[in-house]
């Protein structure tokens, strides 16, 4: 299972040339915590590139309005590019986990760019072809996996990742000694597609074997060895 982007953001991939050119094609656009970026459904077209801040993306399921998310998204991913280059809707819905900075681009300009410049738009194949794979992961791990094990496995994914998501144990000042998921219950059943009530189940088994602690918009991981047994569906 995996939720996160690339190892390496699209921006970050550019070089010093590029990232500056793609830059010039767009302005700056700030969104407040739990706005949404990008809507399912919509026929915009523009792109997306992440500077600050991080947003989940999710599509809507058939369970009464309940979203499944897809991925978390961080500085320097390119959001939105399947509208820009097929003009079909939108196919998920991004939305600002925190307040969220990025760099806006034309759909029409994001196409003449990827057109003179065939490495970048090498990079953004990579990135599709990494995503669609993801994709099919997640899909293996909801047909053939119980909640408890997808749970376990998304949280041992967000404690191992880059500190600096939205996942990030650290708070000012501090250096925490376990790491730490920062995600409210609702969310982290959003991310293995589950019902909340499912999902807190899950956590009570893991409190019980005192694997995890929780508290608001928080799951702190006290045991990871026995966690990433749990994900490969060793049960205790």
């Amino acid at each position: 299972m995996g939720l996160l982007g690339d190892e390496v953001g699209f921006a970050r991939a550019l070089t010093a040339q590029e990232h500056e050119s793609v830059m010039a094609l767009g302005g700056h656009r700030t969104y407040a915590a739990d706005a949404h970026l990008l809507t399912e459904g919509d026929r915009t077209s523009h792109v997306m590139i992440v500077l600050r801040g991080w947003v989940t993306v999710s599509v809507s399921t058939d369970r009464g309005g309940t979203r499944l998310i897809l991925g978390l998204r961080g500085p320097g991913e390119l959001l939105g590019e399947m509208a820009a280059l097929d003009s079909h809707p939108r196919s998920a819905t991004v939305r600002a986990l925190g307040p969220v900075e990025v760099q806006v681009i034309s759909g029409d300009a994001f196409r003449r760019f990827l057109a003179l410049h065939p490495r970048v738009s090498g990079l953004v194949i990579r990135q599709l072809t990494f995503r669609l794979r993801s994709s099919d992961q997640e899909r293996s791990a909801l047909a053939s996996l119980t909640v408890l094990q997808r749970l376990a496995a998304r949280l041992n994914e967000l404690s191992r990742a880059n500190p600096t998501g939205p996942y990030a144990p650290a708070l000012p000042g501090t250096r925490p000694t376990r790491a730490v998921v920062r995600l409210a219950q609702d969310e982290l059943a959003a991310t293995v597609g589950a019902t909340r009530e499912a999902v807190a189940k899950a956590l009570r088994l893991l409190r019980d074997q005192e694997v995890v602690r929780t508290g608001n918009r928080m799951v702190e991981i006290l045991d990871p060895a026995l966690l990433a047994l749990l994900a490969d569906g060793h049960q205790e």
